[in-house]
């Protein structure tokens, strides 16, 4: 058996961080997380409308329509329930994180 073969263990680089906004003005934005692309499975169902997260919460944010407030910023709406989380640069079987 050669070190290839051998599984690699999940290290904290292989997995999204917890709390992560697509918004550059919140202070959970990450761009090197993002340009990454990150997958989000939220009660059970793989979402791509996701503005924020939070794993160990247990909440994402999703926005209202086409609704914005004053200041020209979608309003979202809190959804609350398991959330799931994962690199898709590392393909099928990319460790998930969940709480």
């Amino acid at each position: 058996m050669s070190e290839n073969d051998t599984p690699k263990a999940a290290t904290a680089a292989d997995t999204p961080p917890d709390h992560l906004s697509v918004n550059p003005r919140n202070a959970a934005f990450d761009g090197e997380a993002l340009q990454r692309g990150v997958g989000i499975r939220f009660k059970g169902k793989q979402r791509t409308d996701i503005e924020e997260y939070s794993i160990s919460e247990g909440w994402v944010r999703v926005q209202a329509g086409k609704t914005v407030d004053r200041k020209g910023q979608p309003l979202t709406l809190k959804l609350k329930g398991p959330v799931e989380a994962w690199f898709e640069d590392l393909g099928d079987d990319a460790p998930i994180a969940k709480a």
